[in-house]
C-alpha cells in the first residue's frame, strides 16, 4: 500500500536542473529522449540527460508537485489580483514592467 502512495506522489512530482532551470514533469515526459508522458523521473534511462544543458540526472532536485498560485489561500483575495498569479507570471510581470521602464529611459534620449 505505502508502495503504491510513493510511487503515485513521485509520478505527480517535478525535478528541476539545478545547472539550467530546466523542469521534467513526469505527466509530459521529454520529447528530446523519446519519453512518453507518465513515465517516472526513476524509471528514466540511466544515460538521460537534460535536454537543456545535457547535465545527469544525479543535477536534478525534487521541486514537488505542480505549482498553484502562490501565497496562503486565505491571502490571495488582499492586493491588487497579483496574489492569485503563479511565481512565473509574477516573474514575467516583475521584469516586463523592468524593461518597459527601461525603455522609456531610453527614449527620453530622443527629446531635445
Amino acid at each position: 500500500m505505502s508502495e503504491q502512495v510513493t510511487e503515485a506522489t513521485e509520478e505527480q512530482d517535478r525535478y528541476e536542473c539545478r545547472a539550467c532551470g530546466y523542469i521534467y514533469e513526469p505527466k509530459k515526459g521529454s520529447s528530446t529522449g523519446n519519453i512518453p508522458p507518465g513515465t517516472a523521473f526513476s524509471d528514466l534511462p540511466p544515460g538521460w540527460r537534460c535536454p537543456v544543458c545535457a547535465a545527469t540526472k544525479v543535477q536534478f532536485v525534487n521541486v514537488g508537485p505542480a505549482e498553484g498560485p502562490s501565497g496562503f489561500k486565505e491571502n490571495l483575495g488582499y492586493g491588487f489580483g497579483v496574489n492569485t498569479l503563479t511565481p512565473s507570471q509574477k516573474n514575467i510581470l516583475i521584469f516586463g514592467a523592468l524593461a518597459a521602464g527601461f525603455l522609456f529611459f531610453l527614449s527620453l534620449y530622443g527629446l531635445r
